[in-house]
């Protein structure tokens, strides 16, 4: 059996997702692909979504005036897409993300850019009041088609171990 597809049958397969607790190992390093190009469509429907009103998103002129020259991706798009590049191997079996830390936005991100993410497991532990379930924390990385760093952070998620939760049979 190769990860990501499980045997049901004679000449049958179905497609999995996600890790369970042991599958994670410190130090691993994932890569999350396909990358994902922002429009500028997203980032104009994402403010209008979000009722982010600053006019560095979405208004042209006002952004030529500014150090970018051009409207900016906003920021908490950047870490949305980010994050759902890494939930069909990071998250696709957990019962919930409980927390985000040291958030960072090392570069502008703009409409036309492609951004790529990898996660790095940090740390995991088998919960203490939930004998079915393990803590891990990664800390995700997203670069953009040039290669450079535009956004950092750690996450914490609850994972089911092997053989609980919803997703096994």
């Amino acid at each position: 059996m190769r990860r990501g597809v499980i045997e049901i049958g004679p000449q049958r397969y179905r497609e999995t997702y996600g890790r369970a607790f042991e599958e994670f190992s410190i130090g691993d390093v994932y890569e999350h692909r396909p990358g994902r190009t922002i429009s500028e469509q997203d980032n104009v429907w994402f403010t209008l979504l979000t009722m982010n009103t600053h006019p560095l998103h979405f208004d042209h002129v006002y952004a030529a005036k500014t150090e970018f020259g051009k409207p900016l991706v906003a920021s908490p798009l950047t870490v949305a897409i980010l994050v759902g590049m890494s939930v069909s191997d990071v998250s696709q079996k957990a019962v919930a993300n409980l927390g985000w830390r040291d958030i960072r936005m090392t570069a502008p991100v703009f409409a036309g850019d492609t951004l790529y993410a990898e996660s790095l497991v940090l740390e995991k532990r088998l919960s203490k009041s939930r004998p079915e379930q393990g803590l891990v924390t990664i800390r995700t990385t997203g670069r953009n088609q040039h290669g450079v760093v535009i956004c950092e952070f750690e996450r914490t998620m609850l994972i089911w171990k092997k053989g609980f939760g919803p997703v096994d049979e």
